[in-house]
């Protein structure tokens, strides 16, 4: 497997390693709870940590209820600080650990941000839970005492304390910046606040939030937990790593599970085994650079006048080579635009509503008699066809008001045709069927071409005959000629201009081609049956092909697409990441053979990556006169939407 940073380029690509921890721990009992943090972070640097966070208070544990007011567990906890500042120096990694602390005679539950035997920053509790079985204010002052307003703004009251190693900042005002990344802190309650600490944290530059937590554990919170992670990294287009107190604090009145999340953009990266009695973490790389482009994007996501925020800049030790020997913890789905299992039904019933939903109103916005769609026995014409008829049920029409037709051509195989036919005739659609060999025959004798040149003229003329033949009788019908080709054929400029990449309305160009195979294997299994889902099965086992080129001797497939532009299942995943989130092609490339290790080898990725590249910027002036369509994924191809592009810049490697 290849490791995060095993690449011929000085660059870590954006990731972020970080860990949320969970150490086994004795209420009260500083000198044990030293030892088991110390072991964490010892495992946390042989597995190329960067940013470790620990639980609230974990020095002395949450449930030391009145013990904090003792000067005996604040002097512990204390000199347990100082054995854990000294014990990061020399190595590459920050801290977070959670103690009380006292200030100016008031007692504040804080992070503490160390790195190379310092203490850059302490960050104190803001929303004190006050209610059932915690009661924080009874021993704690919220973080809004160090804060004070002046001249309308909210400025720091008390900017600076002093700890051994001398003068540190203070305030849930602080910004903590590396080279490389910015990270702010809030701690549980502030999380479950009307308005989290983390949104401000994250609209002022923090790209990673951590939350040093103790919540308790009961029926149905979990859940609600997991929730409330996964919405606020959304919310705010941060990574969020939340860990909380475990199995050690005391049971007296409640239990705790130790739960800990890793989070990036609503999607929950890892989450740990709860109820463990031993020490726990978890480990994962966050995407700064993913977040980044998010925030691009978000023209709201901007720094506002809401208080004071101070930058820290923490400075950790450099790691000695850009290589780590662990393999990357974290993973890349193969194919980006497709539903997981669980959430199978949703997402391709979204993509039929969309698709039907959008050429309903243009059906009826235009008051057109009919639609008008080429049916050629492939997956993108297939997917039009049912879509058209979905819609026609859904409309109350009658589905002969769909028209399909089948223009046999030179390439034109024994198998799409009969599942064409057959298709039409199982939906009851409307058939016609007009061959053109010999008005294409006719056509290259008048253009002085050769029938004899199979070139790209050859193939072009068949394909511009067929749009021909689809707006003529759309004129003749009062219809509307509904376009089939998909997303991932307008990326790579695979259509003809003013022929298949023409139509009045282009009902697949928000689907790429994975996603096509998915929904149409989607509804032989669950929309259809017998004859019906046995013709879509065979369809969807059909090699990908234009047919433009002439059939072998019996008949069948001679031309295959993917082995002339490359695998779509690569595309797709070239699409998403170059198009959804504006990596660079070394990071797709890097992410990809991560992806796809067991299916190509790295000279392949970077092969068809390279044919991609080509292809996408020479073939912007296709997709720059593209019809109306509807965007179904996050990504769109309109000259109207997502992707304003010049048609005549350069390739952009």
């Amino acid at each position: 497997m290849r490791t995060l940073y095993e690449t011929d380029m000085n660059t870590n690509f954006g990731f972020v390693r970080v860990a949320a921890a969970v150490p086994q721990m004795r209420v009260a009992d500083c000198t044990f709870n030293v030892s088991e943090i110390k072991k964490q972070i010892s495992e946390a640097l042989e597995e190329g940590v960067e940013v470790i966070c620990f639980p609230e208070l974990s020095t002395v544990g949450y449930t030391a209820a009145d013990l904090f007011f003792t000067q005996k567990l604040q002097q512990r906890s204390q000199a347990a600080l100082e054995e854990i500042c000294d014990f990061t120096r020399g190595k590459s990694i920050i801290v977070l650990v959670g103690a009380p602390l006292k200030v100016d005679n008031n007692l504040y539950n804080c992070a503490f941000v160390m790195t190379d035997g310092d203490v850059v920053g302490v960050v104190p509790k803001v929303n004190l839970p006050n209610t059932g079985e915690f009661y924080e204010k009874r021993w704690f002052t919220s973080g809004r005492a160090a804060l004070q307003y002046q001249g309308g703004q909210l400025t720091p009251r008390i900017p600076t304390i002093e700890l051994w190693n001398g003068d540190v900042p203070f305030g849930p005002d602080l910004l903590f910046t590396t080279r490389d990344y910015c990270f702010g802190i809030e701690i549980c309650e502030d999380l479950w606040s009307p308005l989290p600490p983390s949104t401000q944290l994250a609209i002022q530059g923090a790209e990673i939030i951590f939350n040093l937590s103790s919540s308790n554990c009961i029926t149905g919170k979990n859940a609600f937990r997991r929730q409330m992670i996964s919405q606020q990294s959304a919310r705010v287009h941060c990574a969020y790593v939340y860990t909380s107190s475990g199995s050690g604090e005391s049971s007296a009145d409640v239990v705790f599970s130790g739960s800990t999340y890793i989070a990036e953009n609503g999607d929950i990266l890892a989450a740990g085994d709860r109820f463990q009695r031993m020490s726990s973490m978890i480990i994962q790389e966050v995407d700064v650079e993913r977040l980044r482009t998010d925030r691009q994007r978000n023209t709201n996501f901007t720094k506002d006048q809401h208080g004071h925020y101070r930058q820290i800049p923490v400075a950790p030790i450099e790691r000695s080579s850009n290589t780590m020997t662990e393999p990357l913890h974290r993973t890349f789905s193969p194919t980006p635009f497709l539903p997981t299992k669980s959430n199978e039904d949703e997402y391709c019933t979204d993509v039929i509503s969309i698709q039907t939903t959008g050429l309903g109103h243009r059906w009826e916005h235009t008051g057109c008699e009919s639609l008008i769609i080429g049916v050629s026995g492939g997956l993108d014409s297939t997917l039009a066809l049912l879509v058209a008829a979905l819609t026609a049920d859904q409309l109350g029409y009658d589905r002969k008001r769909v028209i399909g037709v089948t223009m046999p051509g030179f390439g034109t195989s024994n198998r799409t045709y009969t599942n064409a036919t057959n298709l039409m005739n199982e939906l009851g659609v409307t058939q016609y069927e007009i061959p053109i060999r010999d008005s294409v025959t006719q056509h290259l004798q008048d253009i002085g071409h050769d029938i004899n040149q199979q070139d790209v003229t050859y193939e072009n003329a068949q394909a511009r005959m067929r749009t021909l033949i689809l707006m003529n009788l759309a004129n003749k019908y009062n219809g509307l000629v509904v376009g089939t080709g998909d997303l991932s054929e307008l990326a790579l400029g695979w259509a003809t201009y003013c022929g298949d990449q023409m139509s009045m309305y282009g009902i697949n160009a928000g689907v790429p081609k994975t996603l096509v195979k998915y929904v149409v294997r989607y509804m032989a299994e669950n929309l259809f049956a017998d004859e019906m889902r046995r013709i879509l099965l065979d369809i969807i086992d059909t090699p990908v092909s234009p047919e433009l080129l002439p059939t072998t001797d019996d008949g069948e497939i001679a031309q295959i697409t993917e082995d002339k532009v490359g695998p779509y299942e690569l595309h797709d995943f070239f699409i998403y990441y170059s198009l959804r989130y504006g990596f660079t092609a070394e990071k797709v490339q890097y992410m990809a053979t991560l992806a796809f290790e067991d299916t190509y080898t790295e000279e392949q990725i970077a092969y068809w990556l390279k044919v991609f590249h080509r292809r996408f910027y020479t073939q912007q002036f296709k997709r720059s006169c593209l019809p109306d369509g509807p965007k179904v994924v996050g990504v769109s191809l309109s000259p109207r939407g997502d992707l304003r592009m010049p048609s005549d810049i350069p390739e952009m490697m």
